[in-house]
């Protein structure tokens, strides 16, 4: 599987905050708008917010790091879920998740899972079905 051919672009950068609120504000101040939020009940009360081709999701964590580089995660978008996570155990990448993750996240849910890299920096593989 050649992953370049796979993968179509950054899908969203995960930002942790323990405000989230002023956090939305924040971004649609610079002009991002509300793509999708979770219901009542998400415990970790995620918002997508998109300006242009940039989406930023953005979620309830009791202690980010608020510091610069804290960037939880960068998601990549990819056409085929299965052959990516196929991929990167082939390859010897560390896995975060044992298994492809689901949402019911945008319209009709993602499919994701993690990789950690050299940097301890986490990368994530969405696809959203």
């Amino acid at each position: 599987m050649d992953m370049r051919a796979n993968a179509t672009g950054i899908q969203h950068l995960g930002i942790p905050t323990a405000q989230v609120e002023q956090t939305i504000a924040f971004y649609e101040k610079l002009g991002f708008e509300m793509m999708w939020r979770s219901g009542p009940g998400c415990p970790n009360n995620v918002a997508f917010l998109k300006l242009h081709d940039l989406v930023v999701e953005t979620y309830y964590e009791a202690q980010p790091a608020l510091k610069a580089g804290a960037i939880d995660h960068v998601a990549i978008n990819v056409k085929d879920i299965e052959a990516a996570f196929a991929f990167c155990k082939e390859n010897g990448f560390t896995l975060l998740d044992k298994e492809i993750n689901f949402l019911p996240f945008l319209e009709n849910g993602v499919k994701f899972f993690t990789i950690l890299g050299v940097n301890q920096e986490k990368v994530e593989f969405n696809q959203a079905l």
